[in-house]
C-alpha cells in the first residue's frame, strides 16, 4: 500500500541482495554527483539497472517478484561495455534496449533472450531517446522513434520498424515452441542478418557532442523545391559548442557532388576491375564472413551555434512535444531553449550537477471543476512544468513553463536520483490521459516515490 506525504507518494521498494553487484550499500552508489556510473531506466511497475556488463530487471511494485539478469556477450578485445539502457514499450510488447561502447544496439526480451543485435556506428552510444513524432507539421502524435546519440553522430530508428521486427520475433518464438529448438549459431545469424533500417547523420561540425536529440519535423530550407522528403531538427550540446542545431535531411543523395560520384565511381571501379583480371590471374580466396556495412551519412545542415568558453553543455532533456529543451552546463546554469525559434527563453543559475525532467501538474485544481468530483482531467487541465534536482543543494524544485513561478521546493536525501518512465508507443487516444510524471529513487533505502501531480 502506497504512503502519501504532502508532495510525494511512496510506491514501492527495490532493495534486494542483487543490487550489491551495482554497489548498493556504499555511499553515493546511485548519485551522479558522486561519480556513479550506474544506469537506470524506469517503466510502469519495473526498473532496469545496469553497470558495465550486467543488466538487472526487477519489479518495484512487487519486491518478491521475478528478477532477470542479462549479461550481454561483449567483446573483451575492444573492452566493450554497456553505456546506456532504455525501455521500448509497445501496446503488447515490452523489451529492454542496450547500447554499447563500440556502437552496438542490443534488444532483449524480459526473459533475457537476445532479440536483435545491430551495429549502428563505430562510436560509443551515449544515449537512447524514445519519443513520439508527428507524421507532418499539422498532425498530432501518430508514431514514435528511437534516437541513438553518439559523439558527433545521430541515428534515428522508426518505431514502426522496431515494432514489426519484435512482432515477427515473438511470433516465430511462439511457433517454434512445439518444434525442435534450433542451435544457438542459427539464432545468432538470424539476429545479425535482420537489420533494421535507419538514418544516420554527422553532426560534428561544431565539435563532438555529449548529448543530442531530434526535436521534431521542420520545414524545408528556403529556395528549395517542395518534395516528399522530411526534414528533422536536431539539437546537440558539447564541450566546444554549448548548443548547436542542425537540419537533418532524410535523403542521402541531395548533394550534387555525391550524385556525380555515385554515377561515376561504380563505372570507373568496374573498368579497373575488368582490366586487372586480364593482367593478373584470379586467385581463389577463402570463404570469409562478410563484414557488416555501415550506414552512409545523410545530409545535416547547420542552423545555429552558441559558443561561450569555458561553458560546456552537459545534459539535455526534451518536453513531450519537443518544442522546449532544458540544457544544463558546466557553470551550474540551466537554459530553457525554444527548439522552434532556436532561442534561449529562460535561464536558471546555481544548479551544478543538476538533472531535469519535464512533467505535468494540476495547479489550483479545485477552482476548475468545483461541482464535478468525478471529472477525469484531460491534457488541457495540466500545465507543463520543469522538475530540477539539485543534488548539491539537496532539493527538488518544480517550475511552471515557460515563465511561470516556482511551484514546489522539496528537500530530498543525498544519493537520490530523478527518473521518468519512457514513452509508450501506440498509446490509444480513447484511454484516459496519462500525464508526464517524475519519480524519485532513494539510493540508500531503495524507496521509489512519485511527485504528486496535484498542487493546490
Amino acid at each position: 500500500m502506497s504512503k502519501r506525504s504532502h508532495h510525494l507518494t511512496e510506491l514501492g521498494c527495490i532493495a534486494c541482495e542483487d543490487l550489491a553487484e551495482f554497489g548498493a550499500g556504499k555511499e553515493g552508489w546511485l548519485a551522479h554527483d558522486a561519480g556513479s556510473t550506474v544506469l537506470c531506466a524506469l517503466d510502469a511497475h519495473s526498473i532496469a539497472i545496469a553497470n558495465r556488463s550486467l543488466v538487472l530487471i526487477l519489479g518495484w511494485s512487487d519486491p518478491d517478484g521475478q528478477r532477470v539478469k542479462i549479461r550481454p556477450e561483449l567483446s573483451p578485445i575492444e573492452a566493450e561495455r554497456i553505456t546506456t539502457i532504455e525501455w521500448l514499450v509497445f501496446d503488447d510488447v515490452k523489451v529492454i534496449a542496450v547500447g554499447t561502447s563500440i556502437g552496438f544496439l542490443l534488444i532483449y526480451s524480459l526473459r533475457g533472450d537476445l532479440i536483435h543485435r545491430q551495429m549502428v556506428y563505430h562510436k560509443q552510444i551515449i544515449k537512447l531517446r524514445v519519443r513520439g513524432t508527428k507524421k507532418d507539421l499539422m498532425q498530432d502524435i501518430s508514431s514514435g522513434d528511437v534516437c541513438v546519440v553518439m559523439p558527433g553522430v545521430i541515428a534515428r530508428f522508426d518505431g514502426s520498424d522496431i515494432q514489426s521486427m519484435l512482432q515477427r520475433w515473438f511470433q516465430d518464438t511462439h511457433s517454434r515452441f512445439w518444434d525442435e529448438k534450433p542451435n544457438k549459431d542459427s539464432e545468432d545469424d538470424e539476429n545479425s542478418n535482420d537489420r533494421l533500417p535507419y538514418q544516420l547523420w554527422n553532426v560534428s561540425k561544431y565539435g563532438s557532442c555529449v548529448d543530442a536529440a531530434i526535436t521534431g519535423i521542420i520545414p524545408p530550407p528556403l529556395m528549395e523545391l517542395q518534395s516528399s522528403q522530411r526534414y528533422y531538427c536536431a539539437v546537440t550540446i558539447g564541450d566546444d559548442a554549448v548548443i548547436s542545431a542542425f537540419r537533418l535531411s532524410v535523403d542521402r543523395k541531395r548533394s550534387f557532388v555525391r550524385a556525380i560520384l555515385s554515377k561515376v565511381m561504380p563505372a570507373t571501379f568496374s573498368t579497373i576491375s575488368s582490366f586487372s583480371k586480364m593482367i593478373w590471374r584470379n586467385e581463389p580466396t577463402p570463404n570469409k564472413k562478410p563484414e557488416e556495412k555501415l550506414q552512409s551519412f545523410a545530409r545535416a545542415s547547420p542552423l545555429t551555434c552558441l559558443k561561450d568558453h569555458p561553458r560546456k553543455g552537459e545534459k539535455l532533456t526534451l518536453s513531450p512535444s519537443g518544442t522546449l529543451a532544458a540544457i544544463t552546463d558546466s557553470l551550474g546554469r540551466i537554459l530553457l531553449l525554444d527548439t522552434q525559434a532556436l532561442v534561449v527563453v529562460r535561464l536558471w543559475k546555481g544548479y551544478r550537477d543538476a538533472n531535469c525532467f519535464f512533467m505535468e501538474m494540476l495547479v489550483n485544481r479545485d477552482d476548475k471543476h468545483p461541482s464535478s468530483s468525478h471529472h477525469s482531467p484531460g491534457k488541457s487541465d495540466y500545465c507543463l512544468c520543469l522538475a530540477i534536482h539539485a543534488p548539491r543543494k539537496g532539493v527538488i524544485e518544480v517550475w511552471q513553463m515557460r515563465t511561470g513561478p516556482r511551484l514546489l521546493a522539496l528537500n530530498c536525501a543525498k544519493g537520490c536520483r530523478l527518473l521518468q518512465p519512457t514513452y509508450r508507443f501506440g498509446s490509444s487516444s480513447d484511454s484516459p490521459y496519462v500525464p508526464l510524471e517524475v519519480f524519485l529513487l532513494n539510493g540508500d533505502s531503495g524507496q521509489l516515490s512519485v511527485l504528486n501531480r496535484l498542487l493546490n
